[in-house]
C-alpha cells in the first residue's frame, strides 16, 4: 500500500488544502466521509470525499419534486470535497475526479438511496465547473448545486 504525501497537496484553496492534510483521515476513521484519492505513486493528484446527505424536499425545483416519493426529507450523496493539487490542473483531472465520484454515487444507490448527488462549491469557479457538467443550483443557495440520479444515470448508460 502506497502512501500519499499529503504535505505537498496544495490546490489554492487554503480550506481544501487544510482538510486534505489534517482531516481527512480522521474523518475516514470515524466513517464521517469517504476518501478517494487519484496519485501517482505517493504523489497525490487529487481528492474527493463523498458522504450521506439529506435534502429537503422543498429545496428542489417543483417540476423534479413531484417525481420523486413524497417525504420531506430525500436521501442524498455528498461530494464534500474536490480538490486538484495546482502542479496538475487544467489537464482534466477535476473531470477525471468527479466522474468517478458519480459513477461511485449512482453504483452505491443499489445499497443505500440517494436521489442526486450534492455539492457545496467552494467558489465561482467551481460552481462554473459543476454546472458544466449539468448540476443545477439551488433556488436560496447559488453555491449549493445538484445532479439528480436519474440524470447520472443516463450519463453512464444505465
Amino acid at each position: 500500500m502506497t502512501r500519499h504525501s499529503r504535505e505537498a497537496f496544495s490546490c489554492g484553496v487554503e480550506s481544501l488544502d487544510t482538510y486534505f492534510r489534517t482531516k481527512a483521515k480522521q474523518d475516514r476513521g470515524r466513517f464521517a466521509a469517504a476518501v478517494f484519492v487519484l496519485a501517482e505513486g505517493s504523489t497525490v493528484i487529487g481528492y474527493y470525499t463523498l458522504s450521506s446527505y439529506t435534502i429537503h424536499a422543498s429545496e428542489l425545483p417543483a417540476e423534479l419534486a413531484r417525481r420523486l416519493p413524497r417525504y420531506p426529507n430525500l436521501p442524498a450523496t455528498l461530494i464534500g470535497r474536490l480538490a486538484v493539487d495546482g502542479r496538475h490542473q487544467k489537464r482534466g483531472y477535476g473531470e477525471e475526479l468527479l466522474m468517478d465520484a458519480l459513477k461511485r454515487s449512482l453504483a452505491n444507490t443499489r445499497e443505500v438511496g440517494s436521489v442526486a448527488v450534492v455539492v457545496e462549491a467552494e467558489n465561482a469557479n467551481a460552481i462554473k465547473f459543476y454546472r458544466s457538467y449539468g448540476f443545477i443550483q439551488f433556488s436560496d443557495r447559488p453555491d449549493k448545486l445538484f445532479l439528480p440520479m436519474q440524470t447520472i444515470k443516463e450519463m453512464f448508460g444505465e
